[in-house]
């Protein structure tokens, strides 16, 4: 990826990244910067092979959702058994806040960005792409790199919250949304 890099004037390695997905649309975007003082770049789209569920968040163990909110790499693993993997800090402070004031427990862990197209929960990027998104994860530092799941590009399209779905849902897509307007 050193190529896009240059050809966006980032620096290579990247300083800081950003990888947003839009689940609706199945695609990662990366974007990067050069520090917390420069303008975010879009530097390259992935295309997701394999993701189960559907849009909406991730509420419990099993239920083979993709979770949606705004996460952190938490770790590498070069030996997945889905090749390479980036786990995410599913779930984060958010996640476990709005779990008990729902009642809710075993919200599931192990979410991963990894590769191969087979997907229970997990973002499925393809062998290629899952290294070179591993690369720039290890590159860049996983404490400087966040990972925002949308269920769409809030952006460009309104949100809809389904009548049925959770009462802090409303709250997580504002969220989101107003993370997705530092992206251009």
């Amino acid at each position: 990826l050193r190529p896009k890099f240059d050809s966006t004037g980032l620096p290579y390695p990247p300083t800081e990244l950003a990888y947003v997905v839009f689940k609706d649309d199945a695609k990662l975007d990366i974007y990067s910067r050069a520090d917390a003082t420069t303008a975010w770049r879009r530097v390259h789209t992935y295309p997701i092979l394999g993701m189960s569920g559907h849009v909406g968040p991730k509420l419990r163990q099993g239920d083979m959702q993709v979770p949606e909110g705004i996460y952190r790499a938490e770790s590498l693993n070069p030996n997945s058994r889905f090749h390479l993997a980036i786990r995410l800090n599913f779930p984060n402070d958010s996640d476990r806040s709005r779990a008990k004031s729902d009642g809710r427990a075993q919200l599931g862990s192990d979410i991963m960005i990894h590769g191969s197209t087979a997907s229970i929960g997990c973002l499925a990027m393809g062998d290629q792409a899952a290294e070179d998104l591993f690369i720039l994860v290890a590159l860049a530092g996983k404490e400087n790199v966040e990972i925002i799941i949308a269920p769409s590009d809030f952006r460009t399209n309104p949100i809809e919250i389904p009548g049925d779905s959770p009462p802090w849902l409303a709250e997580l897509y504002r969220d989101i949304k107003s993370a997705l307007t530092r992206f251009p």
